[in-house]
């Protein structure tokens, strides 16, 4: 005969299909323990994403902030081509007054850069030039100013910018 104590089973029980059947004890145990794993689990998560914005963040299109980046290097890139200037932005972020920018120089109305007559001529020409620009720009006070740019290149000229300018390295990724 079974004997049933109101604290559950007792040593007299025998387990149902051959398997100890779990006190309420063991089951506050396993209750405290996947409580334990959760919170675990939920410190990890609220840690990584506070990790992940350490990394910078990006301006979103017509904030004043990517306004402002894209203003003062679009001033440098029309000097140098001596050409109104538009950015397709394809990469920006920026971390502690550092911003980074990758993307295509075009026409004011859109359209695919004519660098006939600018200093890139002679590389399209030769076949060493990939249409696309970097830049680094550092804000000092309350304004943005180009650190180093690079048009066309066909390489990675930013490879070194962060050791070089002591940029974080992590807004190049």
């Amino acid at each position: 005969m079974t004997r049933l104590s109101r604290c559950g089973p007792t040593r007299y029980d025998k387990p149902v299909s051959g398997r100890q059947s779990q006190t309420p004890r063991q089951v506050g145990s396993i209750q405290w323990l996947i409580s334990i794993l959760m919170a675990v689990l939920l410190a990890v998560w609220v840690c990584g994403s506070g990790l992940a914005a350490e990394g910078g963040y990006t301006p979103k299109p017509g904030s004043p902030e990517r306004k402002q980046i894209s203003g003062e290097l679009r001033e440098v890139v029309e000097r140098e081509l001596k050409k109104p200037v538009l950015f397709r932005i394809d990469a920006l972020k920026v971390r502690n007054g550092w911003a980074f920018l990758r993307g295509v120089p075009l026409e004011k109305s859109g359209k695919p850069m004519d660098y006939r007559g600018t200093p890139y001529q002679e590389s399209i020409k030769a076949g060493t030039f990939d249409d696309w620009i970097c830049a680094l720009l550092h804000k000092e006070g309350n304004r943005w100013q180009v650190v180093a740019h690079a048009i066309g290149a066909t390489d990675v000229p930013f490879a070194d910018w962060a050791k070089r300018y002591h940029a974080p390295p992590d807004i190049f990724k």
